[in-house]
Parts: structure tokens; C-alpha cells; sequence
């Protein structure tokens, strides 16, 4: 009896035990409030993401993930179920991401505000309503890798080719080079030094008493400016004696007005010539030389026939001793 006294109370204990342990359980894993259930859908990888894992809304914790499984409604989809307390903050424009913990790869939803109103996205079978699952930074960069492997290898061959052979020995020239610009440039600079020294002698020795006699020079200069003042003072007077005499000469009935009047008055006597007397004098001079043509005539004639005063105009008869001479024929009761 009395082994079988000790075996129920090993039995109770660890009915009792267990029945703690089943209350604690319920006990910690009880909701405090109550929660909505929405889903997530995506073609992305959720690697990490474990059921139970975290739901946080910038940053705070607002729920679980409760199921990770495939979307039927999208083929080829993963369909992430989450619950949400009812106090959070959720709007039209909230939108999901997935996020990971440092190092460990553990993964959580992220659920943030995009500030734009986000297109609805109908609910599944189960009628639960979903979210907009974009995707993360790691899966934005895992979609450009190939892209980043391009352009690295891209780079790699552009530095190849600038570390040829070729481009080492120009960059060895260049040196080379640079070097002996660097010597030139030490040459120059003692010679800049030398330099700098003779302009100092210069500036001691001949500047300094150049400059000593500016003084003197200045007052010269003062006085050639008054005397050009009084120059101009002078020039002044004369321009206005200039101008009004100007003036004078170009009033009414001045100078410039008689000198005008004559210059009309002559003008209109030689129209006045060029018109009557000038016609007249011209008809004069054709008539003296119609009369010089006819005297000239008279006198050539003259000249060739003399006996024309006398004998008139006509062929002129040969006298004694002439060739064609005939002795007039005896008239009767002459005696011969």
C-alpha cells in the first residue's frame, strides 16, 4: 500500500506540474488586444522570414507573422498572413517591405508610410485584405547586380588598359619629365632671385633719387597748370568776342543778309546778260565774220586779177608780147 501511495503522488505532481506549465504557456502567448489579420503577397524570395518573426511599423512592434505559404489566387507568389493590433496607425498609404536584423539574416515585416495614396490590392480567397508588399533594398540590389557585375567588369578592363605596358612607360615619361621641369623650375628660381636682387639695386640706386625730385617736378607742374589756366581763361575771352561777332553777322540785315542780297542782285544781272546781250553780241560776231570771209574773197580775187578794177570781171585779154596777143584790125579812114 505503501508503494502505490508514493506512486500517486508522483503521478499528481506531475499532473499538476504539467497543468502550470500548459497555464504559463497560455498565459504568456495571450493577446493583450485584439488584431487584424492581413495578408502579403510577393514573387520576391522572403528568405529568413520565419512564422512568428516580427511585424513592426516604423520601427514598433505592432504584430506576428502567423502563416508563410503560396498565394493560389498568383502562381508562382509567396503568401506572407500577418496580424496587426488594432491601435496601429494604418492608412491607404501604408505599404509593407521585408527588413533584416544585422548579421543574423532573420528577417521581419516593415510596415511604413509612403505619404501617396497606394493602389488597393483585392482580397484573396480567405477574403482577407492585403497589403502592397514592395520590395527591399537587398532585393532592389540583388535585381541590379547583374548590372552592378557589368559595369565592375566594365571598370576592370578600362583599368587594365590604363595600366598597359604602354601607359606605364607614358606615366614613367611624364615623370621623367615633371622632374626636369622640377630642376628647371629651381634653376628659374635662383634666377628670379638674382633678379629680385638687381631690381632691389635698381629701386635704391636710381628710383629713390628719381623720386626725391618729384617735389620739385610737382611744383614745376603746378605752375605750368596755372599758366595753362589762365591759358584757357584767355582762350575763354576770345571764343566769346569770336561768338558774339558770329552772332552779329547772322542777325537780321546783318552782314551775311547784304552779302546775300548782293550775291542775288548779281546773279540776276548775269541771267540778264546771258539772256539779251550775250544772243546780240553773238549775232554780231557771225555777221563781222560773214563780211572778213567776203573781203577775203575781194582781195584773193584781186590779188589774181588786177585788171578787174578796170576791165571788170571776165577772162582777160592778152597783151602785146602774150601768147594768144592778135593787133586790132585797122579801122577804115585810119591811117595805118
Amino acid at each position: 500500500m505503501e508503494n502505490k501511495s508514493h506512486a500517486w503522488a508522483a503521478g499528481l505532481f506531475v499532473i499538476g506540474v504539467s497543468a502550470l506549465l500548459i497555464v504559463l504557456a497560455v498565459w504568456l502567448t495571450r493577446d493583450a488586444g485584439s488584431s487584424h489579420a492581413y495578408e502579403l503577397t510577393s514573387r520576391d524570395p522572403v528568405t529568413g522570414l520565419q512564422p512568428q518573426a516580427a511585424v513592426r511599423y516604423k520601427g514598433v512592434a505592432v504584430g506576428k507573422v502567423t502563416h508563410i505559404g503560396f498565394d493560389q489566387d498568383a502562381p508562382g507568389n509567396v503568401l506572407i498572413r500577418i496580424d496587426v493590433d488594432d491601435t496601429t496607425p494604418l492608412s491607404p498609404t501604408t505599404f509593407a517591405t521585408l527588413s533584416y536584423q544585422g548579421i543574423t539574416g532573420l528577417a521581419f515585416v516593415q510596415l511604413d508610410d509612403a505619404g501617396q495614396a497606394q493602389d488597393p490590392i483585392p482580397a484573396g480567397r480567405s477574403g482577407v485584405p492585403r497589403l502592397p508588399l514592395q520590395t527591399s533594398q537587398l532585393g532592389k540590389l540583388t535585381e541590379q547586380a547583374p548590372q552592378i557585375l557589368a559595369q565592375v567588369d566594365e571598370a576592370t578592363r578600362r583599368i587594365n588598359q590604363l595600366l598597359s605596358d604602354y601607359n606605364l612607360k607614358l606615366v614613367t615619361n611624364v615623370l621623367t619629365n615633371a622632374g626636369q621641369a622640377t630642376q628647371q623650375i629651381g634653376s628659374a628660381a635662383g634666377s628670379l632671385g638674382q633678379l629680385s636682387a638687381r631690381i632691389d639695386q635698381t629701386l635704391t640706386q636710381r628710383l629713390d633719387p628719381a623720386l626725391a625730385r618729384v617735389p620739385a617736378l610737382a611744383d614745376e607742374t603746378g605752375k605750368t597748370m596755372r599758366a595753362l589756366q589762365a591759358t584757357a581763361a584767355s582762350a575763354n575771352g576770345t571764343f566769346e568776342a569770336v561768338t558774339q561777332t558770329a552772332r552779329r553777322l547772322n542777325e537780321k540785315d546783318g552782314a551775311l543778309d547784304r552779302l546775300a542780297g548782293g550775291t542775288a542782285a548779281l546773279a540776276h544781272a548775269a541771267d540778264t546778260f546771258g539772256a539779251a546781250t550775250l544772243p546780240r553780241i553773238n549775232r554780231v560776231s557771225e555777221d563781222a565774220s560773214r563780211a572778213a570771209r567776203q573781203l577775203s574773197r575781194t582781195v584773193n580775187g584781186i590779188n589774181d586779177n588786177p585788171q578787174s578794177l578796170i576791165f571788170g570781171d571776165g577772162p582777160v585779154v592778152p597783151g602785146p608780147g602774150e601768147k594768144g596777143f592778135a593787133a586790132p584790125a585797122a579801122t577804115p579812114g585810119t591811117k595805118p
